[in-house]
């Protein structure tokens, strides 16, 4: 088996910063062939532009992927480009604080719909074209695809102003295994990439209105740093490679440690 993603046809959401591009950008490092998907076109422009011939093969694609058409127009743009898709990676997510007490403060049903629904919907449309593109090749053996969700330790943490982005993280994560769960018979493999103390463009944005906050992080992480987004993206490609044939319906967790502790006990330390 190989960590090798080389030639493969790859969709990245979320790809216009943070670690949805660190994600694009490793993939075609890697040999992959990629659209770079996201709602703003202009800085998916400037990312795809300024990928050389030489460093591989970059597309992109502008549009709301909440609304059901756009992501048909995904797929069929990435078909019109490279023909066929065989790795999934759902990495647009939106992280906002709630106020659980106040529905008007309350962005449950933003995030549910952004990080769950439209993850889920763009999955059951790729796993569709997979299915068929295995039909139409007889001579395809082993695994047909990969689908690879990016979702966060809070899922397993407890925070008040962030319960509706912790459910739907949790949530995701059902999905995850629910999904890989239904596509094994197909041979599609689904998994997903939970993080924490990674330099997130969210954690980037908390970082600049309170450089306090890179100690209290550090401080409760048993590697006592802050993770870089091309170390998620690494655990992606394992994730999305055949070296991860056997591995279905997994939360890998990139987060140095973090949930491994009682976050009390670290700071009282």
């Amino acid at each position: 088996m190989s960590f090798s993603i080389s030639g493969k046809s790859a969709i990245v959401t979320g790809s216009a910063n943070g670690v949805g591009l660190a994600i694009a950008r490793h993939f075609v490092t890697q040999g992959a062939r990629v659209m770079f998907a996201d709602m703003d076109e202009e800085k998916l422009a400037s990312e795809v532009d300024a990928i050389s011939a030489e460093e591989g093969v970059a597309r992109y694609f502008a549009g709301d992927l909440r609304q059901h058409l756009t992501l048909a127009n995904l797929l069929s743009a990435t078909l019109a480009e490279f023909d066929r898709v065989d790795i999934l990676v759902n990495a647009s997510r939106q992280v906002l604080t709630s106020n659980p007490l106040d529905p008007k403060e309350d962005a449950f049903e933003t995030l549910m719909e952004q990080n769950v629904a439209t993850s889920l919907r763009l999955s059951q449309l790729i796993a569709k074209r997979m299915i068929k593109q295995a039909q139409d090749d007889e001579q395809a053996e082993g695994n047909i695809g990969s689908i690879v969700n990016l979702t966060s330790i809070a899922a397993r943490r407890t925070r008040a102003d962030l319960l509706a982005f912790s459910v739907s993280a949790a949530a995701l994560d059902q999905v995850t295994r629910s999904m890989a769960v239904a596509l094994a018979e197909h041979r599609i493999r689904v998994n997903a990439v939970a993080i924490g103390s990674v330099m997130s463009a969210s954690l980037q944005g908390k970082l600049r209105e309170s450089p306090d906050m890179r100690n209290r992080v550090t401080e409760i992480t048993p590697m006592h740093r802050i993770g870089e987004a091309d170390e998620v993206a690494e655990a992606v490609q394992y994730l999305a490679s055949d070296c991860a044939g056997f591995v279905t319906g997994q939360i890998l967790t990139v987060d140095g440690g973090r949930t491994l502790i009682d976050p009390v006990s670290a700071s009282a330390h």
